[in-house]
């Protein structure tokens, strides 16, 4: 509905910002090829991928360590709130300077963006698992690794998960971000030189497929979710019937 009405409400546009939407996709069609899909958009996906997985691994590390700890949690909290309200595209200077202007430094500005939706959520799930399962749990003689493997970790599952939609969403902004500062290929690169250029129509198909990819991949972590998190969507179910 929302490209139906794009193509309608444009076909007589004049405007040279705003060309009509058959403009815009005979310029995706020619623009986005194999060559030029492999050239900019694969590494594109890599940096993001790498920045998505590292931050969900520290976020949930941390996450789970300050969770657990009172006194670390209490230290902890002032320090994370302040790192947390610093906008990360401000940073991308500062980075430039030690990280240098190659992958790495991309891949940080990510991990710095999407490690506190992870990082806050994971702490909130952990504290929230019910006192009756750890009770139960240690009756029966769960400690250590297992009672973290097997009670609370899967308890905060469905906390740990939203941090990871939203980190998804802010990675695929600061993955944007962070191309168009000194580098040479990626969609945020390609956009943005689109538009230097005048190359609007290119431009418009450029943030048209960064559209795109962001839907599916939300939609896939969406299917991953839904699949991981099944008996949670059955406990759910369950208590809806009941009440």
């Amino acid at each position: 509905m929302l490209f139906a009405g794009w193509f309608f409400l444009s076909e007589g546009s004049e405007s040279f910002y705003s060309p009509p939407l058959r403009t815009i996709l005979t310029a995706f069609g020619d623009t986005w090829k194999p060559d030029r899909l492999l050239a900019d958009v694969v590494p594109s996906l890599l940096r993001l991928f790498a920045g998505f997985l590292l931050a969900s691994l520290i976020g949930i590390a941390l996450g789970v360590a300050i969770g657990l700890n009172r006194n670390l949690r209490a230290v902890m909290e002032p320090v994370l709130e302040f790192f947390r309200a610093i906008p990360p595209p401000v940073l991308v200077p500062v980075i430039m300077l030690f990280a240098g202007i190659g992958d790495g430094m991309k891949v940080i500005v990510i991990v710095f963006g999407c490690v506190w939706p992870v990082l806050l959520n994971t702490v909130e799930g952990v504290r929230a698992v019910d006192s009756v399962v750890l009770d139960t749990a240690r009756a029966y003689g769960l400690t250590g690794p297992a009672r973290l493997t097997r009670v609370i970790l899967p308890s905060a599952s469905p906390r740990i998960a939203a941090g990871l939609r939203q980190a998804l969403s802010i990675a695929i902004i600061l993955m944007v971000i962070s191309e168009m500062f000194a580098s040479s290929n990626g969609l945020g690169f390609t956009i943005v030189q689109f538009q230097r250029s005048f190359a609007i129509p290119e431009m418009w198909s450029g943030i048209i497929l960064l559209g795109l990819l962001g839907f599916a991949l939300s939609l896939l972590f969406r299917l991953a979710e839904r699949r991981a998190l099944r008996w949670y969507e059955g406990l759910r179910a369950a208590q809806r019937r009941a009440g």
